[in-house]
């Protein structure tokens, strides 16, 4: 395994790391882990030397206000010898605090939920201009220090979600962080904190996690068939998220990379990828490739969902990202065949309480959504483009 250091520690983090919001689940319920496959994955991954596992509060639950099944599955999978070899990393729920000891009871629960005395990376999760307001006007920086002094953590950061650049650079300038957390991939450069803000936290000596490196698998499967003849044409026996991790791992700045692999074969693909990848190791061709197949992605993709599911439960019961999911698919293909068959999987796979259609447009999801999708608006479009009538 390729191991980076983090600046501020000396410590050497694994440059693939474990996201643990998509484990293997049961009946497609995220709140029922499949613990036999799940454990496996973690097994495999700490035994080919992935040493940086990333959960979260509500990961493997029934929706962001409730706590979810990652922390406890880990606490109870982990042996005592394989915690001695990995950094467990977790997040505060920004989203539920309202006063200044509400930090501290979230910590503690997620000490026990854990079974641990101290966490090795806390991040406040899911940052963003209302968020980060808040948690100052309560005092996190003093609630940061606390949990530090009193060895509850032992590195602070943040994981970002607004759109503004200079709210990330006041957030980094805010406090002494050991690291952050960033969506970054070859399509997403301008997006968020981006290629500025990576740039930005390397210059004050942060480490960086990369999250969403997929961008939640549509970067890894399904692409157009000129995409996929842009990288054929290279002469390479590489997949497509071996090209994405590849392109991650060019940047020096870049620490670690976190991969949510719910399979077997994603996670050797990965842990191989990164074996053999270390920074400025792509040729100019092959940056030019990217920057070709980043040009097609970007004028098939109609709406930028990653899945990660925080935009549920809706109300109603529309599954929000199996919609723009089959939206995405039906349009990054020309093919008349591939577009009915994908018109026909929605109407045989969702029920009509499930589909875009029963959005009764309360806007509940939208404050959720990490990306700022203006969901209400991109349901009617997903009804426009997968009605039957062709």
């Amino acid at each position: 395994m390729q191991y980076r250091e983090v600046p501020k520690t000396g410590e050497r983090l694994s440059a693939l790391g474990l996201g643990c919001m998509r484990f293997p689940t049961i009946d497609h319920d995220p709140s029922l882990i499949d613990k036999d496959k799940a454990k496996a994955l973690i097994q495999v991954a700490i035994d080919n030397g992935i040493n940086y596992l990333d959960t979260a509060y509500p990961y493997h639950g029934t929706g962001i206000m409730e706590p979810g099944q990652s922390e406890p599955f880990l606490a109870e999978v982990l042996t005592p010898e394989q915690r001695e070899q990995i950094n467990i990393a977790t997040k505060l729920p920004s989203w539920l605090i309202k006063q200044e000891n509400d930090m501290d009871m979230y910590l503690n629960h997620q000490l026990e939920r854990l079974q641990m005395e101290c966490i090795d990376y806390y991040l406040l999760h899911t940052l963003n201009r209302q968020l980060w307001t808040n948690l100052k006007d309560v005092n996190v920086t003093a609630f940061l220090d606390r949990a530090m002094k009193n060895n509850k953590i032992r590195n602070a950061g943040f994981s970002f979600h607004d759109n503004s650049v200079e709210l990330f650079k006041e957030i980094i300038d805010a406090y002494d962080w050991s690291f952050c957390q960033i969506q970054y991939n070859y399509l997403d450069q301008n997006y968020q904190a981006g290629k500025e803000g990576l740039n930005y936290a390397a210059s004050k000596g942060l480490a960086i996690i990369i999250m969403e490196p997929l961008k939640g698998g549509s970067l890894a499967a399904n692409l157009p068939s000129e995409a996929m003849h842009l990288f054929k044409e290279e002469n390479m026996q590489r997949s497509p998220a071996e090209w994405s991790l590849r392109w991650l791992w060019d940047h020096p700045e870049i620490t670690t990379v976190l991969s949510g692999m719910n399979h077997m074969s994603q996670l050797m693909e990965n842990i191989n990828t990164a074996h053999s990848t270390h920074p400025n190791g792509l040729t100019d061709r092959e940056h030019t490739t990217i920057r070709k197949v980043k040009h097609i992605l970007q004028n098939k993709v109609k709406v930028g969902c990653t899945g990660c599911g925080y935009c549920m439960p809706c109300p109603v019961g529309v599954d929000i990202p199996l919609n723009f999911s089959y939206l995405n698919t039906f349009h990054r293909f020309d093919d008349r065949t591939t577009q009915q068959n994908t018109k026909i999987m929605y109407y045989v796979t969702l029920s009509d309480q499930e589909k875009a259609t029963n959005c009764k447009e309360c806007g509940k999801c939208e404050g959720h959504c990490p990306q700022h999708i203006p969901i209400r608006e991109k349901l009617k479009t997903v009804t426009q483009s997968l009605s039957m009538i062709l």
